[in-house]
């Protein structure tokens, strides 16, 4: 009964850091929006358009403020991903296979309904298009401070199926990412993060549990993979999958696990909540309605806040009709509407993947994604919270 009990505490306070990383992240993001919108915003921008440079030799990578944020600092959040990832794989919630279909299911048509939203209303535009996976993402930390809301009415059945949808969802972000938003290959470069994958690979083969081998090579292969062309971020994941997950011994602490602690509080508190102030910053004096109604915002608005919500519910309720998984305890197909609505709010990853998609065109699109990810996670963020208020019953939940 000890492990069973020590996974529920896990899962306890991975939900409370989630929560408060959630509510961290919406301060620095309603700051990064009133600055935007004040006399500091011209320091606000020379801050982010700060050149910062590393040189070694004749290697050298240079880059604004706002891109080592992006390219650097989300590189270390994917690679945290990839940790939970392979732990909910190897022995968490994934690792059962009736678990995983109807979130699995869930997080399927909350990615393919959102794209067609977008892709409907920009379908005649071949710049505006590359924001086509913009509403496809989910953001998880966000969607777990709306249910804090709700406190203890909230069953931990819903709250994992809420995470275990979000962590098929990032998986369909990193395969977008890889797939969709590459630039110039070097093939030089891919093939020197290509030998770095080898040593990791050997690394593991080999029972190797030094934590400072795995994060050296690491280094030089997200220095390759960024100069390679290819989103440097997937160096996290790749990185994260070589990491063992048990120690040489039974008394030695899982590498994995231990790393996986001492990352969360990093990339809660810092890492997303610098990623949502240099990214989140909005000039809303001139928005009138019209900022709305042309392609970009408006796909991605009605991308987040209907595709998402007839994507995963109805994906989900056809999953469930046919047999194919089963309601999670606790819940009903209100709560599972409302959560649906809820992984509406796109805002971390959609912004990251907005800045993907349009920061090396020549038109300037930023605004507009980032006014549709505001205004499609705000109204995500509310229907799903009335939603769940009204079907969640007025007690404390008792599927725990």
């Amino acid at each position: 009964m000890l492990e069973p009990l020590a996974n529920r505490d896990f899962i306890k306070n991975f939900l409370k850091l989630e929560t408060a990383g959630g509510i961290t992240l919406f301060f620095f993001a309603v700051l990064a929006i009133i600055i935007a919108n004040s006399p500091l915003d011209g320091y606000y921008d020379l801050l982010l358009s700060t050149a910062v440079e590393i040189r070694i030799g004749t290697f050298e990578i240079a880059k604004p403020l706002l891109l080592w944020i992006n390219d650097g600092l989300m590189a270390v959040f994917f690679f945290l991903v990839g940790l939970e990832l392979k732990r909910e794989v190897v022995e968490g919630e994934l690792s059962k296979p009736g678990n995983i279909i109807l979130p699995g299911v869930g997080a399927i048509g909350g990615m393919l309904f959102p794209a067609l939203v977008y892709l409907y209303f920009n379908y005649d535009d071949h710049i505006a298009l590359q924001g086509w996976a913009i509403p496809a993402a989910t953001d998880i930390a966000f969607a777990l401070a709306v249910l804090a809301l709700l406190g203890s009415r909230v069953p931990v059945s819903l709250k994992i199926f809420l995470t275990s949808l979000a962590i098929f969802d990032d998986i369909g972000a990193i395969l977008i990412i890889a797939f969709f938003y590459t630039s110039k290959i070097s093939l030089a470069a891919l093939l020197m993060a290509a030998l770095c994958i080898g040593v990791l690979a050997i690394l593991n083969l080999r029972g190797v549990t030094n934590k400072t081998a795995y994060f050296l090579v690491g280094l030089i292969m997200w220095a390759a993979t960024l100069k390679s062309g290819v989103h440097a971020t997937l160096a996290g994941v790749i990185l994260a999958a070589f990491i063992p997950i048990k120690g040489k011994t039974a008394e030695e602490a899982s590498p994995l696990k231990s790393i996986e602690h001492d990352l969360h509080s990093v990339v809660a508190f810092f890492i997303l909540p610098v990623f949502a102030f240099a990214n989140a910053g909005v000039a809303l004096q001139d928005i009138g309605i019209e900022s709305f109604t042309h392609g970009v915002p408006l796909g991605i608005v009605l991308g987040l806040f209907v595709g998402k919500q007839v994507g995963i519910f109805g994906c989900c309720w056809l999953a469930l009709k046919m047999q194919l998984a089963d309601m999670p305890k606790g819940m009903s197909y209100q709560s599972l509407y409302g959560t649906a609505a809820l992984c509406g709010i796109g805002f971390t990853m959609s912004l990251f993947i907005g800045s993907l998609a349009f920061e090396e065109t020549s038109v300037n699109l930023l605004f507009d994604e980032r006014i549709g990810i505001l205004m499609g996670s705000l109204l995500s963020g509310l229907v799903g919270y009335l939603v769940l208020n009204s079907s969640l019953p007025r007690r404390d939940a008792t599927a725990r």
